[in-house]
């Protein structure tokens, strides 16, 4: 059934997971309704709203736009769903606004295969990634990404090479302007966000861990389906497939040297893993297997969701 409602992309998809996002949010916002008496923390819960909504038009985008996937819903689901595993991430702002950078870096770097404009995206996705890192400092990984995407498609190209070297001139030109205007101590503002932390004992409660379990659970399946099959798969599309897995492990990287450790950190790793996703239920034709899939993964997210209301 699940795979028959989103099997095409149709207002009614479209409709059904935006009341879905709206339902899900409010839940969690009114759990600690304090922020309804500040004007400032309202606009601020907005904004993490729209983001998130931009964020999942953003990510069925590059999925349509780069033949990632057919004309369906899977990918808004599956990234509505992967949500739900950490709904604290509705409460962080910082990680919110910096995965929306990293999108639009991802959707540049993977339309990097058509070869077209390959210089702006290539100083684009790093422009956007070093943004990202304002928010949440090792984002800045993600440049691995970059220089992956060059080796790729562009690498003869010296000057290609050179492109995030100035994308980064032109961040922290930006930066400093800001910092001067508002007062901002650059080098504090660092020192407190360059920092390695290896430590995983952040859980508040065992419902964090379970989420965390479960989660992982999921990602190697979808993870092991992708690099098992990637070899069957078009070969125009190999490249933007190999750069999602590697996306999938910078973000995972990420979440593990970060200080302040939160199941937030997470939701780098969801875009990806929503591609492999949808990517996985395509591939396998098998009717029953998908809504296995599906029910599954909606039993998991459901639980993981309440159980830390």
């Amino acid at each position: 059934m699940i795979t028959s409602v989103f099997k095409k992309s149709t207002p009614l998809n479209y409709s059904l997971v935006v009341i879905l996002i709206l339902v899900f949010f409010f839940l969690f916002q009114i759990q600690e309704p304090s922020w309804t008496s500040s004007s400032f923390l309202a606009f601020q819960k907005m904004s993490i709203l729209c983001f998130v909504f931009a964020s999942f038009f953003l990510i069925n985008f590059i999925v349509k736009k780069n033949g990632l996937s057919k004309d369906n819903g899977y990918a808004i689901f599956f990234y509505l769903l992967f949500l739900l595993f950490f709904p604290t991430i509705f409460n962080n702002p910082n990680v919110i606004y910096s995965n929306f950078f990293i999108l639009l870096a991802l959707r540049r770097l993977i339309s990097l295969q058509s070869l077209k404009a390959s210089k702006e995206k290539i100083f684009d996705a790093s422009f956007w990634i070093l943004v990202a890192s304002l928010f949440q400092f090792w984002c800045i990984l993600f440049l691995i990404l970059v220089f992956i995407s060059i080796i790729f498609h562009v690498s003869r190209d010296y000057r290609n090479w050179v492109l995030p070297f100035i994308a980064l001139l032109a961040v922290a030109v930006i930066f400093l302007l800001i910092s001067l205007i508002f007062h901002i101590d650059a080098i504090e503002f660092f020192e407190k966000r360059a920092v390695v932390d290896f430590s995983l004992d952040y859980f508040k409660n065992n419902y964090e861990n379970g989420a965390l379990s479960i989660y992982t659970a999921v990602a190697l399946f979808f993870v092991f389906s992708i690099v098992t099959t990637i070899s069957n798969r078009p070969q125009i599309v190999h490249s933007s497939y190999k750069k999602v897995v590697a996306c999938f492990f910078i973000a995972v990287i990420v979440f593990i040297v970060s200080p302040n450790k939160s199941n937030d950190l997470l939701l780098f790793s969801i875009a990806p893993l929503t591609i492999m996703a949808s990517s996985h239920v395509e591939y396998m034709q098998q009717k029953l297997n998908n809504e296995i899939v599906f029910y599954v993964l909606i039993a998991c997210s459901l639980f993981t969701f309440f159980s830390q209301l």
